[in-house]
């Protein structure tokens, strides 16, 4: 039992927790909120209460941070141990924290003295102080004057933004100037890094800024976390200088898929793949050069996204399929990318789903990731990104902010050399974001191995952001992290800002190139031994640092390629969809009608993606009319049957069907019925696998048999009919009807926030016990809701044959009255609130 004045966050506790603490009493906390309460600076609530809302928090805290690694109970994460070190030498990290792993060594046992001895003696000096004691302001979440450095204060944001409203290199030198001399100031581990083996060549020898620019990108930041201007504006001015803006996990609108009049286009380049697959579509892949699959962001690993109720306003939750003023939360991503093979299957399907995009994979830079990157690499993904700790929006929670990731210059340098150490480097371009705010660090970036790089509050700043830090609040002063419209208005970036920071950082990057002896960026990847540690750099906490491993350069290196050479081959020539579209061109062309049938089995994958990726290419996301193309399949269908399906086709497998049926599902129709020949009830026997229509956008499934787990995860329109479902259906459903004609297994419902579920339940067992019931409530069934059950469970009578659905509708009398409806709580209240708003209009206008 740990009594202690010490811990205050919830790093704290989970770091007590973390090593072995069974209760852990906050003496000092709770004495100060008594006496805040006391004073009134609490107000309106008693002490007491005040310390159990704390408790309250902190544990959710916690919860959380557990959640991220994927442990369930506190009694699991005691004395797990699960943390890296950074900054402790080995021989006092081996004695008090045997097994962790610290790679960078730095203090000990005296330095952590001297620090104790030093906070004593403030708290008790010898000469008489003040009754109220001043304390140090802070400023760790915030810059404070006289708190804790920050390289984006005030003087640089503005140093900055006089630069690229001036085009002025002067003051960009200035800034750049200010932020890599901070940076040597033990706020990064690049600071630490000097340049040296210098091998100066002319800088008209140095390829040209418009070429380097090609390699910049701007960060994943949704529309819905900043605004549209905001959103717009990166990736007019990415477009305009050949880089790549991302479209964060938010979606897009189609509009910006079209180019502008004066030759500009709105259209984020890279379109991301996130756990909550808001607004994926197969017209959005269609529309991107480079998919990314969010595995992880770097200021939140182990995390989804989250946007606050009050952010998802009409427009932004058309974006992303979902109901106007529920918050969204992502899941955590374990859906489709819970093991290699997983992600292995997601990048074929994205490749199946848009075959001129390069497929990228967002890692987290944390102890082990090389391992990692060298099975991504496998998996075939053409990019890795190797996001550091410190990037992420403003909008993450506080705790996420934090003891959360670690820096990318230990990530990039261990994937660079693990892969080269395994021969997989030349296969994959290496991208690092987090945080690059100077050609400095672009440079320090490159020569640790990265061939491209993500600016994303950079760009910001220059596009006018005053480091607020009121993201999640939508009360942004300058336009940018909000959706209302009035304070959208203050916006005053152009793409011309953005335009000349990637200049000036390119310039900058072009002089140290010069300095180096480097005609190209891609000559300069990977060449570690260009940098050393700044011995001039004296502090007594940094005298113990050993960096070398990040400088290590494999003898291997020698012998294979240390940046990337070739391509994946992604084999995608014996796809079925190929010789569909050989029958189905009259419908594709002329939308004539079209009927085939075609055998099936388990090898054949992600069937119907690039069919679905023609027909949008040229009709977007309109698509066909309703079954112009029909294909009857028979036999055992592979992974991710019907993915992206798109408006006008109708699949009809007479068979089964392997996990992710209906991955994506964007207006199409699928049908699983049981062979004619089979002798067993289909409501008794499993016919589909697990994670069927994750992410589904829109279109009918209709499944003549059980489905495995998490059925219709992060569902956000489609329609489906089941004949019972394993654990944990219909979770973070945001939109949509599932009508359920059997068991459902447990944990129904959880983190569900829109649409509507039906479940059949003669015995009356539904209940709490296996219906998660935070978020939702059993709504009696309605006249309206009879007459869609009704409607839908005849359409699974006439495409499956089922016999449960017949037995159903032959008493539906009686029958009706076994639904149980179940309703999300905010879906409810959202919807009377846009009734209430469209009555207000109808007055107005009448």
């Amino acid at each position: 039992i740990i009594e202690s004045a010490e811990p205050r966050e919830p790093h704290h506790f989970a770091l007590l927790f973390g090593y072995g603490a069974s209760a852990i009493n906050p003496y000092m906390v709770n004495e100060i909120i008594h006496d805040q309460v006391n004073q009134g600076f609490i107000k309106g609530v008693k002490a007491d209460y005040a310390i159990v809302n704390y408790n309250k928090a902190i544990a959710k805290g916690i919860v959380k941070i557990m959640n991220k690694i994927g442990i369930s109970t506190l009694h699991s994460y005691r004395a797990a141990q699960i943390f890296e070190i950074l900054g402790l030498n080995k021989t006092f990290t081996s004695k008090y924290f045997p097994y962790t792993p610290s790679r960078i060594e730095g203090i000990g046992l005296i330095e952590v003295e001297k620090e104790v001895k030093k906070r004593f003696q403030k708290a008790f000096p010898n000469s008489k102080v003040a009754s109220l004691l001043p304390l140090e302001i802070g400023g760790i979440y915030r810059w404070r004057r006289g708190g804790e450095k920050h390289m984006f204060n005030p003087t640089t944001i503005a140093k900055l933004q006089q630069a690229v409203r001036l085009n002025s290199p002067e003051s960009y030198k200035e800034y750049s100037n200010m932020v890599n001399e901070q940076s040597s100031n033990l706020m990064t581990i690049r600071g630490m890094f000097e340049f040296n083996n210098l091998d100066p060549i002319s800088i008209d020898e140095v390829e040209p800024w418009t070429e380097i620019v090609k390699k910049f990108k701007t960060g994943a930041m949704s529309y819905g976390s900043i605004s549209r201007e905001a959103h717009e504006n990166l990736a007019i001015a990415m477009n305009r200088i050949g880089g790549k803006s991302n479209s964060g996990e938010g979606g897009e609108d189609p509009k910006r898929f079209q180019k502008e009049i004066n030759g500009d286009s709105r259209n984020s380049a890279i379109k991301q793949v996130a756990s909550g697959r808001f607004g994926v579509s197969i017209n959005y892949l269609t529309n991107a050069k480079e998919i990314q699959i969010k595995m992880a962001q770097g200021a939140k690993p182990g995390e989804g996204g989250q946007l606050p109720g009050e952010k998802v306003v009409p427009w932004i939750a058309e974006t992303r399929n979902s109901t106007p003023y529920v918050g969204l939360i992502s899941p955590p991503p374990h859906h489709d990318i819970y093991s290699i093979e997983d992600l292995s299957q997601l990048i074929y399907d994205l490749k199946n789903a848009n075959r001129e995009a390069r497929v990228n994979v967002k890692l987290v830079s944390e102890v082990g990731v090389g391992t990692i990157a060298a099975g991504v690499a496998k998996a075939k993904a053409d990019v890795i990104l190797i996001s550091g700790y410190d990037g992420g929006t403003g909008a993450a929670p506080l705790t996420s902010l934090q003891h959360t990731g670690i820096p990318w210059e230990l990530g990039l340098a261990e994937a660079q050399q693990t892969l080269i150490l395994n021969d997989l480097r030349s296969r994959v371009v290496l991208e690092c974001d987090g945080q690059l705010k100077t050609g400095r660090d672009v440079a320090i970036a490159a020569l640790l191995g990265a061939e491209e790089f993500g600016f994303a509050t950079a760009p910001l700043v220059a596009s006018g952001c005053i480091m607020m830090r009121a993201c999640h609040l939508n009360t942004c002063p300058v336009g940018i992290a909000t959706q209302d419209p009035e304070l959208r208005k203050n916006f005053k970036g152009t793409p011309e800002h953005v335009i000349n920071f990637m200049y000036f950082i390119a310039e900058e990057l072009r002089e140290i190139m010069a300095q180096l002896g480097f005609r190209t960026l891609k000559e300069m990847v990977g060449q570690s031994q260009k940098l050393n540690v700044n011995k001039a750099i004296q502090h007594y906490k940094a005298n113990g640092l050993d960096l070398s491993s990040i400088l290590y350069k494999p003898e291997k290196a020698k012998t294979v390629p240390n940046h990337n050479t070739t391509q994946q081959d992604h084999q995608l020539e014996n796809v079925l969809d190929f010789d569909i579209i050989k029958e189905a061109i009259p419908s594709i062309y002329r939308k004539e009608k079209t009927r085939v049938t075609f055998k099936i089995k388990n090898t054949d994958r992600s069937v119907g993606a690039i069919l679905s990726n023609e027909i949008s290419k040229i009709y977007g996301a309109q698509g066909l009319p309703d079954d112009t193309i029909l294909v009857d399949f028979e036999g055992s269908a592979g992974q991710s049957f019907g993915a992206f399906a798109t408006n006008g086709l109708s699949f009809k497998i007479h068979g089964n069907c392997n996990d992710y049926l209906g991955k994506g599902l964007s207006g199409g129709k699928l049908i699983v019925k049981v062979p004619p020949t089979a002798t067993f009830k289909p409501e008794e026997n499993i016919i589909i696998g697990n994670v069927a229509l994750y992410g589904a956008i829109t279109g009918e499934a209709y499944i003549n048999g059980i489905a495995g787990e998490r059925f219709c995860v992060r569902n956000s329109g489609a329609t489906a009919v089941v004949e019972g479902i394993g654990d944990h259906g219909c979770e973070y459903m945001t939109g949509g009807t599932v009508v359920v004609l059997g068991k459902t297994g447990r944990n129904f419902a959880a983190g569900m926030s829109g649409g509507v579920a039906y479940v059949y339940d003669p015995k009356q067992q539904f209940d709490s016990r296996v219906c998660n019931m935070e978020m939702v409530a059993f709504d009696p069934i309605e006249d309206e809701d009879v007459r869609k059950l009704r409607k839908l469970i005849k359409n699974h009578s006439l495409y499956t044959n089922s016999p449960l659905a017949k037995r159903i509708l032959a008493d539906w009398e009686n029958e009706q009255q076994n639904f149980v409806k179940v309703m999300p709580t905010d879906y409810k209240k959202a919807l009377q609130r846009i009734a209430e708003e469209k009555k207000i209009e109808e007055l107005i206008a009448g």
